[in-house]
């Protein structure tokens, strides 16, 4: 062979070696099918759902009403969040007051979490809880895929049969019984599951149906994002949680999370489910005080925004001296909480804001 000829042939070798590292420089930059380079550790579901519950470290995190919002304001509250160390941030789903008057603004959610999806890099981001009447479950579906995407695999999706009569009234929306919304919330956590895992879904239910729909690009999180499931309903809500949910949410303290829990259990038992599977969360309004009164003016507060009990309310409060709110963090542990929210709904934000932080120096450290 001459001289050119082997130099060709090797220069011909020595290309196609680099453009083989090159290839498979290349494969370890691609997304995964969730759009997240392959070498970048993938977010927890909220910590391994196989941990069990009595081994795992309890979270932390703040709802934030949409309503009397500026999109400024919650950009720089939830920065504040991740700088002082939550773990969790959620929004509300709705679209104007409940109020007779319907007076006052209302930051549309969708939107607005894709927003802080992008804008703020660490904490988990998600909805408590989206009204599933007021969207398709396939679109929702697609949403949050996309939303998934934006965050990194950071998305706690909160789905709830949906409540605000007079949101529907006003916007045209269809509020049928409580029944049959709960029978749509049961076939839109399948709907959304299977677009989510399968290539192609086809789903014929009485609510709802797909024809061989397409979800691309698929969640970062596998098998899809957490899910959670807002309600404290004993016969048919905890139900559909102990079918569908990754997360089960409820408003009140230790005592509904354990009597409530227990029935859970049950129709996890009934449905052959681990219920060690699904995180539980509980909302509380928190007050850092010494003072009784102001306690009880918090209870007061809660029974008329939510038309409860002054002394139902009270289960409802976070509240009490630093040593206190650690009791009853204790109890709710011992009761099976894992998440802990705490509403912006009750208090003035200035006010709730010190509260916030002095909560995570002085008393989340013991939980974690």
């Amino acid at each position: 062979m001459s001289t050119s000829w082997v130099e060709m042939a090797m220069c011909l070798i020595f290309g196609m070696a680099r453009l083989l590292s090159v290839a498979s420089c290349c494969r370890s930059l691609q997304p995964s099918r969730q759009g997240t380079p392959k070498s970048r550790a993938r977010p927890a579901r909220c910590d391994s759902m196989a941990v069990p519950r009595e081994d795992r470290d309890m979270r932390f995190g703040l709802f934030t009403s949409m309503g009397a919002q500026t999109w400024s304001g919650v950009l720089e509250l939830w920065r504040h969040l991740e700088a002082t160390g939550w773990d969790i941030a959620c929004v509300t789903d709705h679209f104007m007051p409940n109020t007779k008057d319907r007076e006052g603004a209302m930051l549309e959610s969708w939107s607005t979490l894709s927003a802080l999806a992008a804008l703020v890099p660490r904490l988990r981001v998600g909805t408590i809880v989206l009204g599933n009447t007021y969207r398709h479950p396939a679109v929702v579906a697609k949403m949050a895929a996309q939303v998934d995407i934006i965050s990194g695999g950071r998305l706690l999706l909160g789905l709830g049969a949906g409540w605000q009569e007079n949101e529907h009234e006003a916007y045209g929306i269809p509020f049928s019984t409580m029944r049959e919304r709960l029978e749509r919330l049961d076939e839109a956590c399948e709907v959304m599951r299977s677009l989510w895992t399968e290539r192609r879904s086809t789903f014929k239910g009485r609510y709802y149906q797909l024809s061989d729909a397409p979800l691309d690009p698929k969640p970062v999180q596998t098998p899809h994002p957490e899910l959670m499931i807002g309600g404290g309903g004993e016969r048919v809500t905890l139900r559909i949680v102990a079918k569908h949910a990754d997360h089960w949410n409820v408003w009140g303290g230790p005592q509904v999370l354990t009597r409530k829990g227990t029935i859970l259990d049950e129709h996890c038992a009934a449905v052959g489910r681990d219920p060690k599977r699904i995180r539980r969360s509980t909302n509380m309004a928190l007050l850092i005080t010494d003072k009784k009164n102001e306690v009880e003016r918090l209870a007061e507060t809660i029974a008329t925004r939510m038309g409860r009990h002054a002394a139902d309310a009270r289960d409802t409060c976070l509240a009490g001296t630093p040593d206190q709110i650690r009791e009853q963090l204790r109890q709710l542990r011992a009761a099976g909480g894992d998440v802990l929210f705490i509403p912006t709904l009750f208090r003035p934000l200035p006010e709730l804001r010190r509260d916030l932080d002095r909560f995570m120096a002085e008393i989340a450290p013991a939980f974690r």
